[in-house]
């Protein structure tokens, strides 16, 4: 209260309307995203993939969407997956190597993903951007929450999903110029989460984001307690900035002060870095852009006290608030359509069934030439063999040999001589 009158503000204390969200559906809304929203990019991120995996995970949406493979949710991935390491052989043919142990890889990475939950951001329905934006009956903002207290145990994931949400954004969203209020403003805390580790690529995705949103009327503030915490390609594009205390016990917090203060314009008035060291609760080192876009001179400032409940709320205050959302039932339960996984399973076994149906023929078949040749081995009850005919034939053949030797001088004496012995 009594910074309230320091700076002429008639404290008036009111609530507000707000929405309670939540990627796992306990403390608000679920929200979610399909796979194929979310994109190979992200998703590689998210489950730390190397080079080589990324490029066939790549070549997996590649097939998903030449073959007419909705990618909605976490099992659909892991279909897809299966089918590719099945068929890695033509699909490298076709696309480059596809390696099994890259399969192998990325399958372990989607298990990983599913036991920590985060099967619970894919699939539908998915998160319709306007219900972010929505205003009341007198053209007041409402309030967005993301419970982020589970989330934060799974940076990644949490990283992912603000950097998708953003880039849906973009591409959805209609230039707008400057507006005199952006349609929707974002502050992301912990903002490390979204840099630390990340590949090139993703930063500059990012960077891309917080540059060009600005034109859809979409306002974002990265939160973090030191700027250095944000690569310079993304600070950047960050023209106004709120500094709060940092405090310089060694030699690496005075690195990071004096850097600090090195994104302001000068004031000529004071220091910027001993101002930073100084301020207490309630107040900031701040600098803004003015009308042109100018960044003005660095201020120390005091900051306009909440004129809301301050701390958490208890479960029942939550559940009521949640309970008279006009939207309720959009996205409490879960839509599971026919997508990747079903199609992929009905092509499988309808190659099973042709398969067994292929098999049965080429049995009957050959049980049919093993009762023909059954058929033929008998005739009328003589034996037809050819085995019979041959031994018949060498018993004539030997019968004519002996004969004729008889008739000879061979045989004539051997004939005379068993008559004498008679």
């Amino acid at each position: 209260m009594k910074r309230a009158e320091t700076i002429g503000l008639d404290l008036q204390y009111d609530s507000y309307p707000v929405t309670f969200w939540d990627l796992f559906g306990k403390q608000g809304h679920p929200i979610r995203a399909t796979v194929a929203k979310m994109g190979p990019l992200l998703l590689s991120r998210l489950m730390e993939l190397t080079d080589v995996q990324e490029s066939v995970l790549n070549v997996a949406f590649r097939v998903a969407d030449e073959d007419g493979l909705p990618l909605l949710d976490l099992k659909d991935l892991q279909a897809l997956m299966l089918w590719v390491g099945q068929n890695a052989k033509d699909l490298s043919l076709r696309y480059g190597n596809v390696a099994s142990s890259s399969v192998g890889a990325i399958q372990r990475q989607l298990l990983v993903l599913e036991n920590q939950g985060g099967a619970a951001l894919f699939g539908e329905p998915a998160l319709d951007l306007p219900d972010l934006m929505r205003v009341t009956a007198d053209w007041s903002g409402e309030i967005n929450i993301l419970a982020a207290d589970q989330l934060m145990g799974s940076p990644r994931l949490y990283a992912t999903f603000l950097l998708w949400l953003l880039s849906e954004l973009f591409e959805e969203l209609p230039e707008v110029g400057n507006p005199d209020k952006p349609k929707l403003v974002f502050f992301f805390d912990e903002a490390h989460l979204l840099f630390d580790g990340a590949p090139k690529a993703l930063v500059h995705k990012v960077e891309q984001v917080a540059r060009l949103t600005r034109s859809k009327g979409v306002g974002v503030y990265f939160v973090t307690q030191n700027p250095a915490d944000i690569p310079d390609d993304v600070l950047g594009q960050l023209g106004n900035r709120v500094q709060h205390a940092l405090r310089a016990f060694t030699a690496k917090d005075r690195k990071e002060l004096k850097t600090a203060s090195e994104t302001y314009r000068d004031n000529p008035d004071f220091d910027t870095a001993e101002a930073i060291q100084q301020v207490g609760t309630g107040e900031a080192v701040t600098s803004f852009l003015d009308r042109k876009g100018i960044p003005q001179v660095v201020q120390r400032t005091l900051i306009r006290p909440p004129s809301s409940q301050l701390g958490p709320i208890d479960r029942q205050t939550r559940a009521a608030i949640m309970a008279g959302f006009d939207m309720v039932g959009k996205y409490d339960i879960t839509l599971d359509r026919e997508s990747a996984s079903e199609m992929l399973a009905k092509r499988a076994g309808a190659a099973a069934a042709e398969a067994e149906a292929a098999e049965a023929a080429e049995e009957a078949a050959e049980e049919k030439e093993r009762e023909f040749k059954k058929a033929r081995r008998y005739d009328g009850g003589r034996t037809t063999s050819r085995r019979s005919s041959k031994s018949d034939s060498f018993g004539e053949s030997l019968a004519n040999v002996v004969m004729k030797e008889l008739k000879g001088t061979t045989g004539r004496r051997i004939l005379g001589g068993f008559f004498k012995g008679r």
